[in-house]
């Protein structure tokens, strides 16, 4: 029964010489350029805005050919003169800092920023406006008291929304707004209570573009447990879907070890989530990943992995499946910590970026030498992926291996600058192209 529901429902030569060549042109994507193989793998001494890496199914080492890893980052305060890096072409500001526990963000329908402030203050925060250089004209806390917030969307989808729907860990409430409001004008009201708690606790939520689908991101509690014997993790690891007003629909996507952002593309209306997958198999072991979600599309997780490849963890078990699991689109860093992801809809950037994706890349504990701590671009083409992605924000990470940033969202300003939000070093970072 489980079964059907969740159906239903390196460092080498080589590749520091292809980093010295790759990337040189804003928005440039050579082919003879694109790390592929074992030189796609990265680590923070390899990490460099312009890069670009394809890593497939074949590359993927065998589980256990490098022992499990605890290395955790130690952040600490940002270097003085410090700064993200973006490709040649970009620029990077500081938009805001002095925040508390800055996350996931999105933009309304009039422009306005909607941040939410996850861990302490419980709070979503608004930003508006666009000062000559580059800071919020106007900062305003809509609403407080909420239990760890993450996702945050607007309802119905257009220009004239009726309500803010926000992911809370255990439940999704929604408050009256319209375009403009700084402040909530009213009570929070739940519309799906009942989410399981604990372990990954992060809830994204967004609609379909016709308003009709509510979808929600629910992280399993563990990271490999087997749900047929483990009732925690019932109605987890999945994208479930809701109506408007929350009656549970069905399981969308199924096996998704932790979809932390997803997002609908604004083109094709396809489902696309941001992805963190399981550890304690090698540092090159499991990727993360950014995919489109087919509906009622099996992803793996516990007893697979990136297609027919069985977590050793569960070897024997499920072999009806191994044919089913679907082979995600983009293949990151393993234990990158994927986080929000973006549709760019700007008009800042060269016009070979529209509609790609931009996601954030809070940084590895589970790796010998650590990786993450950026973001990443993936093009698109006719709203479809190659596999390959770019090296796009780094930085983040000093040449001793200690941390100063942790980026975790992005969302497309009005002005069509990328922000990037950075828990770290508790701050907004925007991106610009250079004049």
């Amino acid at each position: 029964m489980a079964i059907e529901m969740h159906l239903n429902k390196l460092h080498c030569a080589s590749a520091a010489l292809a980093i010295l060549l790759a990337g040189t042109a804003i928005g440039g994507t050579d082919p003879k350029n694109v790390l592929s193989g074992e030189s796609a793998f990265a680590s923070f001494t390899n990490v460099k805005a312009g890069v670009w890496r394809h890593i497939t199914a074949k590359d993927l080492p065998k589980p256990g050919a490098t022992p499990s890893s605890s290395n955790g980052a130690r952040v600490v305060p940002r270097p003085e003169g410090a700064m993200p890096v973006a490709p040649a072409g970009f620029k990077v500001n500081l938009y805001t800092t002095g925040l508390k526990n800055p996350r996931l963000i999105r933009r309304a329908p009039n422009g306005d920023l909607f941040m939410a402030e996850t861990v302490g203050s419980g709070e979503i925060k608004v930003f508006r406006g666009m000062t000559a250089d580059g800071k919020p004209q106007e900062t305003s806390v809509f609403a407080t008291g909420l239990k760890s917030p993450f996702g945050i969307a607007f309802y119905p989808p257009g220009p004239n929304p009726t309500h803010i729907y926000v992911g809370n860990t255990e439940s999704v409430v929604r408050f009256p707004y319209k375009n403009g409001d700084l402040k909530a004008t009213g009570e929070a009201e739940t519309i799906i209570s009942g989410i399981p708690g604990g372990g990954h606790s992060t809830r994204d939520v967004a609609f379909s573009l016709d308003g009709k689908k509510l979808f929600l991101a629910v992280g399993s509690r563990s990271n490999v447990d087997d749900p047929d014997s483990t009732p925690g993790e019932k109605l987890r690891a999945n994208i479930l879907q809701y109506t408007p007003d929350g009656k549970f629909v069905k399981v969308y996507g199924a096996g998704i070890r932790n979809p932390v952002g997803i997002a609908v593309n604004p083109v094709t209306g396809e489902v696309w989530c941001s992805v963190n997958e399981r550890d304690a198999l090698g540092d090159n072991l499991v990727p993360d990943y950014v995919t489109s979600v087919k509906e009622d599309g099996f992803y793996g997780w516990p007893w697979f992995y990136i297609g027919g490849n069985q977590d050793p963890r569960h070897e024997g078990k499920h072999p009806e499946l191994k044919g089913k699991v679907v082979v995600p689109d983009v293949l990151l860093q393993p234990h990158n910590a994927s986080l929000q992801m973006t549709f760019y809809d700007g008009k800042m950037f060269p016009k070979e970026y529209d509609g790609d994706i931009f996601a954030a890349e809070h940084g590895s504990w589970n790796k010998s030498v650590r990786t993450g701590y950026e973001v990443v671009r993936i093009p698109l083409t006719k709203g479809k992926a190659s596999g390959i992605y770019e090296d796009f924000l780094a930085g983040f990470v000093t040449e001793s291996g200690d941390v100063w940033g942790r980026p975790v969202g992005v969302a497309t300003a009005t002005d069509g600058s990328l922000l990037v939000t950075d828990d770290g070093s508790r701050s907004i970072w925007r991106v610009t192209t250079a004049k």
